[in-house]
């Protein structure tokens, strides 16, 4: 009886703690986005901007980095939702935007970068 109840219970709790966010599957996630964006305490902008403390800030907003006439346009501040739905079609959510890639459709690998952007605090330094 007891092996029925504990191995209900494990089915049951199995689907939440696989789409729990991974940070460290999102760090390899992030290996494709390396090629433009930094994040960390030595991050500087390149061919995008750096993403430190990206989640709650005001889109188009870091100091020193050239955003297209699209993202100076923007009234948008970012949170999991919209980065959610900007990262699966950057140029479908924001014509006119410099970012040519074509999108992350992963539901999972999605929120798994978002627990690892989350991890960096505007300075860089790992919460």
């Amino acid at each position: 009886m007891r092996i029925a109840f504990f191995s209900l219970l494990a089915a049951a709790l199995l689907p939440a703690a696989a789409q729990a966010q991974d940070a460290a599957a999102g760090e390899r996630t992030f290996a494709q986005c390396r090629t433009c964006h930094q994040i960390g305490e030595t991050a500087k902008n390149g061919v995008g901007p750096q993403l430190n403390g990206l989640f709650g800030r005001k889109a188009g907003s870091i100091e020193g980095y050239n955003y297209s006439n699209a993202y100076k346009a923007l009234d948008k501040v970012w949170s999991e939702e919209n980065f959610t739905v900007y990262i699966k079609d950057p140029r479908g959510v924001t014509p006119g935007t410099k970012m040519v890639y074509p999108g992350l459709k992963d539901e999972t690998a999605i929120k798994n970068l978002i627990a690892f952007l989350k991890q960096y605090d505007a300075t860089g330094k790992k919460q």
